[in-house]
């Protein structure tokens, strides 16, 4: 009988350690959080103005909150890398995905897992930037306003060339939704490798017209080898108060990129919490805001559920354009 409550005893001890050892490897408290530096997956090519635009926010929220944040650059595969890997995330606030929301509204198939669903998918976190497009023509085409685009189009159904940087992503898309609007049709020219491949056959008049955001275009526009024609917002930007808005010519057009932040499932929800407030008090600075305009990327604070809310409006925005596009290419003209 001794022995047996000797037994019983150590399986108790054995227990009360290995409980103790339990919550020693559970994730800080949100008091403490965060610890150690935190990183930031982006689908996002190292450079590219998302790329700029995210690293000046995430080293304001480092500072509020204590610790270095460290964007990590994961582009390819549509943005299906950086979305696996900040998926198979340990949930403990300490990875978290800066994904853009091209990765909401792409092409079904086009890559794996994607588009991505809230909450299926991740928790929302926050928004960070909204980054307006806006659409230009080489200077060689002699096209400098958007009415004058339309005007040539529809007398060369076909025959112009629109870069599109990736089908499927939100440039291509913003092409397709100008076709539908103005009652025109592009001759679409994919490019891989970005912007920035796309760019040079762009200035050099081989391809005439870009829909790219602001970062991508500026050193071509100051150049004056491109005209820059209209940014697709409903509203004129004050930042570029002479330009008009391609909703002035199409009544309601709207095109802008838009990167926020989620979290693994399970992330606890009083870190994302954490995370939030800090973003709110970072993308309200106004020295942020102005040099983050100064590269036509713009501050978009977001609550949790407001980032459901919004990217739920995107998929219902852009999903009549994407159900047209897989149907002209199940049935090629």
């Amino acid at each position: 009988m001794k022995r047996l409550f000797k037994l019983s005893s150590l399986k108790a001890l054995a227990l009360v350690f290995v409980a103790i050892a339990t919550v020693a490897g559970l994730p800080a408290r949100a008091d403490d959080y965060p610890s150690k530096p935190i990183r930031v997956i982006s689908d996002s090519a190292p450079g590219s103005a998302v790329d700029v635009a995210l690293r000046m926010v995430m080293d304001r929220l480092g500072k509020v909150l204590g610790q270095q944040i460290v964007p990590v650059p994961m582009p390819g595969a549509s943005g299906a890398i950086a979305a696996h890997a900040a998926s198979q995330a340990v949930p403990d606030g300490y990875t978290l995905f800066a994904p853009a929301s091209s990765l909401f509204i792409t092409l079904p198939g086009k890559a794996e897992n994607l588009p991505l669903v809230l909450p299926r998918d991740f928790l929302p976190v926050g928004s960070l930037i909204e980054i307006p497009f806006f659409l230009c023509t080489s200077a060689s085409s002699g096209i400098k306003t958007l009415p004058e685009l339309i005007a040539r189009a529809k007398t060369r159904p076909g025959q112009i060339g629109f870069a599109a940087s990736g089908i499927g992503r939100l440039s291509h898309l913003t092409g397709l939704l100008l076709e539908d609007r103005a009652g025109i049709e592009f001759q679409v020219v994919p490019y891989s490798g970005g912007p920035a491949a796309a760019l040079g056959d762009v200035i050099a008049g081989r391809v005439p017209v870009i829909t790219e955001g602001y970062a991508s275009l500026a050193g071509a526009i100051r150049a004056h080898t491109l005209n820059l024609l209209a940014v697709g917002l409903t509203h004129r930007l004050s930042d570029f108060p002479d330009l008009p808005t391609v909703a002035e010519t199409l009544p309601g057009f709207a095109a802008t990129g838009w990167v926020g932040m989620v979290a693994p499932l399970g992330t606890p929800t009083p870190m994302i919490q954490k995370i939030n407030d800090g973003l709110k008090q970072v993308l309200s600075e106004p020295d942020l805001g102005a040099e983050l305009a100064s590269r036509g990327v713009y501050p978009e604070p977001m609550a949790p559920p407001e980032v459901n809310t919004y990217i739920t409006k995107l998929q219902i925005q852009w999903k009549p354009v994407l159900e047209r596009f897989e149907a002209s290419q199940s049935h090629p003209h």
